[in-house]
């Protein structure tokens, strides 16, 4: 009996961390509440990390207006000096001693006040080098081949980056991943991150594909591999790309519901990911886009997920490669240029602002930094601005987590026409990205402007209901559904024949076509009584208003909290801005005025919008009145400079 006790006292004593008593499984429908403050992404480079330098970091970051952090592990300093061979000394990736310096870093943030989320990886795909050859990412017609990760953590070892489409390869890897992550007690909640897709997509492979494939449609894909992006195959490319999506969202459920069974909640991008991008970001805890590597419209996306399934917070990596990609004007970067993003992106959605970033430094200094970034330390010509800064994002920010997103019609998100178009010419690519599925420039109609819009999709309009006209899903309530498509599933079809059946308004703006290698015979049919119902128009309905009307219609985010409406116009110079920002763009002098009308609640509010130089607009109508919320930054009169006449961009497609 001494010797069972004794035992069970050993068994106690080194049950892991991760099956602590407090990490209760998350509940779908509490999901907590993240400030409003900005976090920042805060790099460890492959060294000793100190606790003292740890606290002098999150000090600063305290300081200086930061709610958060989100540690994550890359390579050491040394990887970028092919000559320096020298190996880096460090808490090993995963061992006692790097579990024990995580630990302590959270549990500081958090006696601070600082959330810490965590990245689920080192560097951006999931991988390492526990990672066996079978268990890695492949692609079709290369059995030798295996993607590679290098200059991570444990550089310069090279692991393999997990196969994401086969969970027996990519559970286990999570699964040692936690035990190793510490999870202590805090009054703050945690969320484990997951970057971009940045596992190689051309041919995507795993072991059965071709059996799952032919069991789901009915034919042998492999005769068409060879040459699946070619036009003349591109209704094979859609059927392929279908399966793929099945079994990348398979993924992002896994990694959902792993985390959130020991109490820990899902952020993450799926942008760049070969599935359906809104049934994608509908699965994680915090949908996050990002920008200026994807323009600030993609982010729409990520905040539409949001709205369909009642989820709250929609955050963004901020401020990447603002200039240009890798590096351009490294600690020079301008808080009104970073305002003119930001603004961008909270008018399309987003509610949190993840800056990208800091670099750890020793303490009491600020000379690391980090590429493919704007640089957060007393060394960056804009330290002094960094904390009005942030409490503008956080201002607004809060704004815009209060009830829930405005939104008259649903868009539907044209995910056919992208997975069947196949390979974007070069004009459109960069050398990280190269097909439509990514959906990088996908915008809203522009006749749409003031009907405050957002995306839905198949998956959604299967889920949604019509009541007295309206469609409802999540905290979505749409008067009408608006598409504009070259292709519709069959599925999808026959569903928007229910659903105009049962009242609700849709405008179908062209006679789509069947995508897919399987046709079906009455897929005419079904269109064809679409377009006789009552119910469906090639315009916009006479009777449906819109929320805003002028001259020019300004971009702007709606949310509803009550009676209440709350109504962000960003600076008109935010309006559509693409990558990269020139230095300097954000350079004004003179106030720009735009008359509107607002319709809500049955009334009408005529507003003059005087936008000073670099300022936004913030309303709140409620009960017949308007009422202008001040939201003030002035930031610092930008320098202009002008790239050379014989600047050649490094990121495009030559």
């Amino acid at each position: 009996m001494k010797s069972l006790k004794l035992l069970l006292l050993l068994l106690i004593l080194t049950i892991p961390v991760y099956l602590s008593a407090q990490n209760k499984a998350v509940s779908k429908s509490q999901i907590p509440e993240i400030n409003s403050r900005p976090y920042a992404r805060y790099w460890w480079f492959a060294s000793m990390i100190k606790e003292q330098d740890v606290r002098y970091n999150l000090d600063w970051l305290k300081a200086h207006g930061f709610g958060g952090v989100e540690v994550a592990w890359v390579y050491p300093l040394n990887r970028f000096n092919q000559k320096d061979t020298t190996y880096t000394p460090r808490q090993e990736w995963l061992s006692p001693d790097w579990t024990k310096i995580v630990n302590f870093t959270k549990e500081y943030a958090d006696s601070i006040g600082l959330g810490c989320d965590l990245t689920f990886g080192t560097l951006w795909p999931f991988g390492d080098t526990e990672v066996t050859f079978e268990q890695a990412t492949r692609k079709y017609g290369d059995s030798t081949w295996r993607q590679e990760i290098t200059r991570s953590w444990q550089h310069p070892k090279t692991g393999y980056v997990i196969d994401h489409l086969t969970q027996k390869n990519y559970q286990p890897y999570f699964d040692r991943l936690l035990k190793a992550f510490p999870r202590p007690a805090t009054k703050l909640p945690t969320a484990y991150f997951i970057d971009s897709w940045e596992v190689e997509t051309e041919k995507l492979w795993c072991a059965g594909f071709d059996i799952d494939f032919k069991q789901k449609f009915g034919y042998d894909l492999v005769p068409f591999m060879d040459s699946i992006y070619l036009p003349r195959n591109q209704n094979h490319l859609y059927d392929y790309m279908s399966l793929i999506s099945e079994k990348v969202l398979k993924f992002y459920h896994d990694y959902d519901s792993t985390l959130n069974s020991v109490g820990i909640l899902s952020r993450g991008q799926v942008s760049g990911a070969p599935c359906d991008l809104i049934s994608g970001y509908s699965l994680l805890d915090i949908p996050e886009g990002e920008s200026m590597l994807f323009e600030p419209e993609f982010c729409s996306i990520p905040a539409s997920a949001a709205l369909l399934t009642g989820k709250n917070t929609v955050s963004s990596e901020t401020f990447t490669c603002l200039y240009g990609w890798p590096r351009d004007y490294m600690r020079k970067e301008q808080a009104a240029d970073l305002k003119l993003v930001a603004d961008a992106l909270l008018a399309n959605g987003i509610n949190q602002i993840i800056w990208h970033g800091k670099a750890h430094n020793p303490k009491g200094q600020d000379t690391v930094n980090f590429y493919a970034t704007t640089h957060i330390g007393d060394n960056s010509e804009m330290a002094p601005e960094i904390k009005p800064f942030n409490h503008y994002l956080e201002t607004v920010s809060g704004y815009m987590k209060k009830g829930k997103t405005y939104s008259d019609i649903a868009v539907y998100l044209p995910t056919e026409d992208a997975w069947t178009a196949g390979v974007m010419p070069k004009e459109k690519q960069f050398i990280w990205s190269w097909g439509y599925y990514e959906m990088r420039y996908v915008y809203f109609p522009d006749e749409l402007a003031g009907y405050n819009p957002t995306w839905i999709n198949g998956e959604f309009l299967q889920k949604a209901v019509v009541e007295n006209g309206v469609l409802k899903t999540g905290d979505a309530n749409y008067k009408a559904l608006y598409i504009k498509a070259e292709y519709l599933d069959y599925k999808v079809v026959k569903r928007l024949n229910e659903l105009a059946d049962k009242g609700l308004k849709i405008i179908l703006k062209n006679e789509p076509k069947e995508p897919g290698a399987v046709p079906h015979k009455d897929y005419s049919k079904w269109i064809g009584k679409l377009k006789k119902s009552k119910n469906v128009t090639t315009g916009l309905p006479k009777n449906l208003n819109p929320f805003v009307s002028g001259i020019k219609i300004p971009r702007h985010w709606c949310r509803i909290e009550g009676e209440a409406l709350y109504v962000f116009f960003p600076n008109p110079k935010a309006d559509r801005i693409k990558f990269p920002l020139e230095y300097g763009q954000s350079l004004e002098s003179e106030p720009k005025e735009l008359a509107v009308e607002l319709n809500f609640g049955g009334t009408k509010y005529n507003l003059d919008l005087i936008f000073d130089p670099y300022q936004s607009l913030l309303y709140k109508i409620e009960k017949g009145k308007i009422e202008k919320i001040d939201i003030l930054f002035i930031p610092k009169t930008p320098e202009v400079k002008a790239r050379p006449a014989d600047y050649v961009a490094p990121w495009l497609v030559k």
